[in-house]
């Protein structure tokens, strides 16, 4: 299992000056590196080591042969990502701009001293031991976990080093219990088990910071301009944490029901299917619905938990109890059986038996084959 764990850096100002040169000097390399891949047309790491290494040595001799070597690797992931998220083009390869703001770093570049607190690093002025701060929580995955790569983070002048970790996998939960979770923008999410997580006051504070950036955008002024660098992020962090608590209380409630699997909607191209006017669209487009399910699966996963996701066609539509085509009503569902229960509810519960499994990959919606209720 791998895991992330970042450490917030506590340099001196001279470590910091060489952090920064460093990074800039690794994204000079990296955008170096492009015109060839795109001349090529070749993206696999190893064919692009040996097309560019020498070059590069040549160009940037202060870099060393270790982060010339990182410096292939990020292109080659990069354009691997490309091609994995939204194709290469036959014809062309894009041109990807890498900014000064990340470095990536292996065994060979960085050393961690847990005891002491610090994190050897390579500059461009040879080796420095730089001071971190990290919690209780990181330093027992620390310990739990083996070090693999790491990457050198630069945002708004302060430095963060993520190490990756490659974490022992937990012993499955034996159970037969499934629980299924309906994700959504009115309630955050809603479980097989009832449980509700409203998304109102998320929504409204969405539209506020929505309705400010527009104001300020129109306006123009540079006192709105700094206004609007000031406040940058800040609606991405609000929604990052409400999801991590989120899906920190779904896998609360899971083990409290002792579950042994988790089943989600695969929500692959629904931002395609999007209709209503420019206010509901541009609501929904800023949707965080992937980054909820990713922070669920990871930590299901963490303690045992197996997670599926399913195909969402007619879940909302259909009874959980007859099998039926029922009618909803915003947050009522109701069907000619005589069921009636809360709409999210309703659908968590066909997730969770009904819709047809399509495994851990994500794929294209297509309409569900139904079972018999068990």
């Amino acid at each position: 299992m791998k895991r992330t764990v970042s450490l917030k850096l506590a340099p001196m100002i001279s470590q910091h000056t060489m952090l920064t040169e460093l990074a800039v000097e690794f994204s000079k390399v990296c955008n170096m590196i492009v015109p060839y891949v795109i001349q090529n047309r070749c993206w696999n790491r190893v064919r692009l080591h040996h097309l560019v290494y020498y070059d590069m040595r040549i160009l940037f001799p202060s870099l060393g042969s270790q982060m010339i070597c990182q410096a292939i690797h990020r292109v080659a992931d990069a354009y691997t990502t490309l091609k994995a998220n939204k194709g290469i083009p036959k014809d062309s390869v894009p041109c990807i701009a890498f900014k000064s703001d990340s470095v990536n770093f292996d065994k060979r570049t960085y050393t961690f001293q847990g005891d002491s607190g610090d994190v050897s690093l390579f500059t461009l002025h040879g080796r420095k031991n730089v001071k971190f701060i990290c919690g209780k929580h990181q330093k027992d995955l620390i310990k739990s976990g083996e070090l693999k790569e790491a990457r050198l983070i630069i945002k708004n002048k302060q430095l963060y080093f993520n190490l990756f970790l490659d974490l022992p996998d937990p012993q499955l939960i034996q159970s037969d219990k499934v629980l299924g979770v309906d994700i959504g923008e009115n309630n955050l999410a809603a479980t097989s088990s009832g449980k509700l997580y409203g998304g109102k006051e998320l929504r409204d504070k969405r539209d506020r910071y929505l309705h400010q950036r527009s104001r300020l955008q129109s306006n123009g002024s540079r006192a709105s301009k700094r206004k609007l660098k000031i406040i940058s992020g800040r609606e991405q962090r609000h929604v990052k944490h409400i999801n991590h608590e989120v899906s920190k209380s779904i896998i609360q409630e899971a083990m409290k029901c002792n579950v042994s699997e988790i089943r989600m909607e695969d929500l692959t191209n629904i931002r395609a299917n999007i209709k209503g006017g420019k206010r509901i669209k541009t609501r929904l487009h800023r949707w965080a619905f992937r980054q909820l399910q990713d922070f669920t699966k990871y930590k299901a996963e963490g303690v045992g938990m197996k997670v599926m996701f399913v195909n969402p066609a007619y879940t909302s539509q259909t009874c959980s109890v007859c099998g039926g085509i029922g009618k909803r009503e915003k947050y009522s569902f109701s069907c000619l059986c005589g069921t009636k229960r809360h709409s999210d509810v309703n659908a968590a519960l066909n997730i969770a038996e009904f819709a047809e499994s399509i495994g851990s990959v994500r794929g294209a919606v297509n309409r569900p084959k139904f079972a018999d209720q068990k």
